[in-house]
């Protein structure tokens, strides 16, 4: 395991973030959280419900040139997994076949995961190692996900070094069709309900007002 230095959050404030945020006023109040509870590098309870929830995550690798490089991986809800206190999973599944982030974590592996959650506007950040995983086959079938229709190439072990939360500022809420589904269920029900009860209201009327035809 990596080494955990005196402020985890040393991971990305490095020095030059740091006079970055005493230039413009931050640096104090990061220095006061880096003092208290500061940022995590163990996967706590919370990381691990949060992390199982998702169904998609970005994923941040860095070339051999320098170039970062953003990928979005997917699949169903729980493909992310922790196997451990500092360890998340996931399954590679098959996609276009550039091969980009496994090219470049040959030649560094540090990397980053971007977890979203839209419909609650919450945002985790994880700094860590990756390692891709062919010949481990009791470590494939765990993270294969039943009834997924996709093929699993090797896995993703991705060392927590550092995570942190972020504020809801700027999220714009989106919602899956899952979790869409409940509420437009309810509405259906409830246009059915009232549709139900209009025509009933018709009929009394119609029987009401015999050659009427105005409510036909």
């Amino acid at each position: 395991m990596p080494t955990v230095p005196a402020h985890v959050s040393d991971i990305a404030f490095t020095p030059a973030v740091k006079r970055e945020q005493e230039k413009r006023g931050s640096r104090e109040g990061y220095a006061r959280m880096e003092q208290g509870a500061g940022w995590r590098y163990r996967i706590d309870d919370d990381l691990r419900a949060y992390a199982a929830e998702r169904d998609s995550f970005y994923l941040a690798t860095t070339s051999s040139d320098g170039y970062p490089y953003i990928q979005h991986r997917g699949g169903p809800k729980g493909f992310l997994k922790a196997l451990d206190d500092r360890t998340l999973a996931f399954a590679d599944f098959a996609g276009n076949r550039q091969y980009i982030s496994i090219g470049n974590a040959l030649g560094n592996d540090r990397a980053n995961l971007f977890l979203m959650d839209y419909a609650n506007r919450r945002r985790v950040k994880v700094w860590g190692r990756i390692r891709f995983v062919e010949d481990d086959p009791d470590l494939l079938r765990s993270l294969t996900m039943p009834g997924y229709r996709a093929k699993v190439e090797r896995a993703v072990l991705f060392t927590v070094e550092a995570w942190d939360t972020n504020c809801p500022q700027h999220i714009t809420p989106r919602f899956t069709e899952a979790e869409l589904a409940p509420t437009l269920i309810a509405c259906e029900n409830r246009i059915a309900g009232l549709t139900a009860e209009i025509e009933s209201l018709k009929a009394r009327i119609r029987r009401s007002q015999p050659g009427d035809e105005r409510f036909t």
